[in-house]
């Protein structure tokens, strides 16, 4: 099987599969491969927070024309993956020197597909492009064409908890990565002091008790395969459910704007997260730290792309604001505007390229100290020394 991913998750992504059980894995470029039963590509979907969808390859052939092509692809036998009753969608990704049109080859194989549900099943399914039952993937490399189903269906982003946003969401397997790449794991206490709609604070809860990331998800593609087990995938649900675990600290997020608080109330709402997160109307630049021991704070400010915003006036009164209320803090921020960052202030310890959607971003790391550095320096030195 393979899993797709975001830029720089393939390492998180890899660790996440080994660590559900996944055989012989190995990272490739935005994707990572592995080896599993058919309850493993269920639990693949349920649990995975950094994956955006799982295929199952079914073929893969060399190309030389579209004749071939279609040739292969009609000797796929279709009718045992699905029935002719179910709807379908070609996504055809390709960087070939034989094709140049990905439409083109969507279409060959389309064709493909349907003569030969009419050869053995006298019906052929619809194509229905907005909300098919079922996904194929076709992936064409050079001379080499890998044609899966795709279990997931719709991206697996979309964990079925957010029914609200504000203007400018981040996505839920890039909010999952950033926190595990910052190194949350549930063992302190967490704010978001800019929580928009909330997306931060529901993936790090999920992380912190180990609720499987798309537990409020409804809708699969592996569902309209002929060899759904749906009691097989029902277990698989039940078993991953009885991993969750108590979580004995605090998640904060604050907001300004009254819009952003009630929409990420009413996404924590759908998510069944309100035991674990408290959420606040606040301004962060007239907070200090709400709670005693250390403190780890992630967050997506506005980048001044689509909010707009005094960006180096802001960014300065970030850097203020963690000098002088947030010690004992690990901050970690991300942005794509590399000019406004440098107003900060502060040095950062961590500096990690990732992407928001297009937007080359980065992911910074801060360390307030709860005295001063040389302080703690010296304290480290001396305890050493004991």
């Amino acid at each position: 099987m393979l899993a797709k991913t975001l830029y720089g998750f393939e390492p998180l992504l890899a660790k996440e599969l080994r660590n559900l059980g996944a055989g012989n894995v190995r990272e490739g470029v935005r994707n990572v491969s592995f080896e599993g039963d058919l309850g493993f590509l269920y639990k693949a979907n349920l649990c995975l927070r950094t994956a955006l969808k799982v295929f199952r390859p079914i073929a893969s052939f060399k190309v030389f024309n579209e004749k071939q092509l279609y040739q292969n692809v009609y000797e796929l036998n279709w009718p045992d993956f699905f029935n002719h009753d179910k709807t379908f969608a070609i996504d055809t990704t390709m960087h070939s020197e034989v094709f140049n049109n990905s439409m083109f080859v969507s279409q060959k194989v389309k064709d493909g597909m349907v003569d030969k549900f009419r050869a053995v099943a006298h019906q052929r399914p619809s194509v229905n492009t907005q909300n098919p039952d079922i996904r194929i993937n076709v992936h064409l490399y050079k001379n080499q064409c890998t044609v899966s189903l795709d279990s997931s269906g719709a991206s697996l982003h979309q964990r079925g908890y957010r029914i609200a946003t504000n203007i400018a969401p981040i996505n839920e397997v890039l909010a999952a990565g950033l926190l595990l790449t910052s190194g949350w794991d549930g063992t302190t206490d967490f704010l978001d002091p800019m929580c928009g709609s909330g997306t931060f604070l529901i993936e790090a809860s999920m992380i912190a008790c180990n609720i499987p990331a798309n537990i409020n998800r409804e809708r699969y593609a592996f569902m309209h395969w002929n060899d759904y087990d749906s009691e097989l995938h029902e277990k698989i649900v039940n078993a991953s459910l009885n991993k969750v675990r108590e979580f004995h600290h605090k998640i904060l997020g604050y907001d300004k704007a009254p819009s952003a608080v009630r929409k990420a109330q009413e996404n924590l709402d759908n998510a069944n997260l309100t035991e674990y997160v408290s959420i606040e109307r606040k301004d962060f630049f007239r907070t200090e730290k709400p709670l005693d021991g250390k403190l780890h704070m992630v967050f997506n400010p506005p980048y001044g792309e689509r909010l707009q915003i005094a960006a180096e006036e802001f960014y300065a009164k970030i850097g203020d604001t963690l000098k002088k209320g947030y010690p004992g803090t690990e901050a970690w921020l991300v942005t794509s505007n590399m000019e406004a960052l440098k107003h900060v202030g502060l040095r950062p310890s961590r500096k990690i390229k990732t992407y928001n959607g297009k937007l080359e971003s980065r992911l910074v790391k801060y360390e307030m100290y709860a005295g001063s550095k040389k302080l703690k320096n010296q304290t480290n030195k001396h305890e050493t020394k004991a």
